[in-house]
């Protein structure tokens, strides 16, 4: 029985390169290998408990401790004794998670009360602000998305 599937040696097939380990993938496989042997990789991850991590006495209004940074986002603790102005971010969009305490927050011309448990994500571009109603501070993750250098806060007035 005559198949009508092309032959294999009609494929315009390359050489197979009989040398694999060049000088230029040298460095590569030896990673690679460490990383194998000893269980380690170069991008580790982080672990916090965010609750313990020390809060000063001396803290104001806000307080705000930066965990972690790269290109792609900046993550912060911050605790909030009394309230956060409205302000919008032009080129970052923040996500909040609320970790303790309550607050309204405000989004725009919208009021939310917040608490423990909450995840907000805020486009940029978005007035938003918080004023806290509870007895202790109000702590969040706000991670500030792309990387955030502190510049890009925007005062707005209430309308």
């Amino acid at each position: 029985m005559e198949s009508n599937l092309p032959r294999a040696e009609k494929f315009n097939r390359k050489p197979m390169n009989k040398t694999l380990m060049t000088p230029n993938t040298l460095p590569s496989v030896i990673l690679l290998t460490s990383i194998m042997l000893i269980g380690v990789s170069p991008a580790q991850s982080e672990r916090l408990t965010l609750g313990s991590l020390p809060i000063p006495d001396t803290v104001g209004n806000i307080y705000v401790q930066k965990l972690a940074s790269d290109s792609y986002s900046t993550d912060f603790l911050i605790v909030i004794k009394s309230h956060v102005p409205l302000h919008k971010h032009a080129h970052h969009t923040e996500t909040i998670y609320v970790l303790e305490g309550t607050g309204e927050f405000q989004e725009g011309n919208k009021h939310l009360v917040i608490g423990p448990g909450d995840y907000l994500r805020i486009p940029k571009g978005t007035p938003h602000g918080v004023r806290v109603t509870s007895s202790k501070p109000l702590k969040v993750l706000s991670v500030q998305a792309p990387e955030f250098f502190g510049k890009d806060r925007i005062a707005v007035e209430n309308p």
